[in-house]
């Protein structure tokens, strides 16, 4: 007992001492003494073996206190790589980043018309061609995080998703076989947020909601700077909460549900034609008349929802993914106008409401984020 009493203290060490040097790099051996209140013995013990294990390297002396110049430590992020991946309905992202989440290599495909078959077919081999072009590393390819716009449980199945036709497909199996790395399957609005929550708008935020409007609406919670997915996983479903009792009915079966008024695909459908990227960037820049009531409608309907939700939750943040309101405050602006009409007024002014800063690579920059997680924590484990 005293033995196994022992690993485990030198392991809860060895993570804090990590977690001190991946978050306060360049740090002396000293500071992180005083920082931990371990003893300067044990800090050098467990330095010394992350430095030889390729985690951790020195870069030379720092400034001196007095006495010695210290030797600065620093994280070694090219220790290891890891694959996120967004599987949308209409796209792909696929995106490679060294262990501090920063981008390496990244890839956009256009998915219209895929089949699932096809969609693997093509992970499979995008995932491929970034192994053979990584850097050179001591860990390699440390894991691969794949994020569905669905319905993933505990077990990291996907059990539905309303807008495409990923149910039942065992993914999972599928990649781990092919590339002999650890695998995670995650819902894509649960990725987003987790990616906001460690690179993006939602750093300084442990209670926040995090909203991702496309072709349907994922919402993923962070509550108490932890990621709630619910007893089952299914948590964030609330594109598909009822808004319209007598709504017309969804792929999901359901009636009236929100991501039927308030998705991406829904304000499409509400304009006079069809219109693509480069035409509503033009008629902004026109000040179009019917465009601008169509971005409105589009802020108030997903204003409807925010409020079924903010009366729900009371977050600090909810940060919202979306190109059109991430480049136009108007859409935002209606969504606010919407919220102060059925609201404490208190809410709208301490709640803040926040467009994405990483835009289309949140979920897969999340799901790198889970990788790096799960492999720095299997360090020390």
């Amino acid at each position: 007992m005293m033995i196994a009493d022992q690993n485990l203290v030198k392991k809860m060490n060895k993570r804090r001492l990590l977690q001190e040097v991946i978050h306060h790099s360049p740090i002396s051996r000293a500071n992180l003494s005083k920082t931990t209140g371990l003893n300067k013995s044990t800090v050098s013990a467990q330095i010394q073996e992350m430095v030889d294990e390729k985690f951790i390297f020195e870069i030379g002396q720092g400034q001196s206190s007095g006495g010695r110049r210290p030797v600065m430590l620093m994280f070694n992020k090219q220790a290891g790589y890891a694959i996120g991946v967004d599987i949308g309905v209409d796209d792909m992202t696929v995106l490679l980043t060294d262990l501090d989440g920063s981008i390496v290599t990244e890839r956009y495909f256009d998915l219209k018309q895929s089949s699932p078959d096809e969609t693997i077919a093509l992970l499979l081999t995008t995932n491929q061609q970034m192994i053979d072009t990584m850097p050179a590393s001591p860990y390699g390819l440390i894991g691969i995080g794949i994020c569905v716009p669905g319905l993933v449980n505990r077990e990291e199945q996907i059990v539905l998703t309303p807008n495409t036709h990923w149910n039942g497909v065992e993914l999972k199996k599928i990649v781990e076989s092919t590339f002999n790395v650890p695998v995670t399957i995650e819902n894509e609005a649960n990725a987003g947020a987790y990616g906001e929550n460690i690179y993006g708008a939602a750093k300084a935020y442990d209670d926040f909601i995090y909203i991702s409007v496309s072709t349907g609406i994922g919402v993923g919670l962070v509550l108490g700077n932890e990621l709630y997915r619910g007893v089952h996983g299914f948590s964030g479903e609330m594109g598909h909460m009822t808004i319209d009792f007598n709504g017309p009915k969804c792929n999901c079966g359901n009636r009236g549900c929100w991501e039927l008024y308030a998705s991406e695909k829904a304000f499409r459908q509400s304009l006079p034609g069809e219109w693509n990227d480069d035409e509503i960037a033009s008629r902004l820049q026109k000040n179009d008349v019917e465009l601008f009531r169509a971005l409105e409608n589009f802020g108030h309907y997903l204003g409807i929802g925010l409020v079924n939700i903010a009366n729900t939750f009371d977050p600090e943040a909810v940060i919202l993914r979306n190109p059109l309101i991430e480049s136009n405050p108007f859409v935002l602006n209606a969504l606010k106008n919407t919220l102060s009409s059925r609201m404490n007024v208190r809410f709208d002014t301490e709640c803040a409401f926040l467009p994405s800063t990483l835009g289309k690579n949140a979920p897969a920059l999340g799901a790198c984020s889970m990788m790096i997680e799960q492999f720095i924590n299997g360090i020390t484990a």
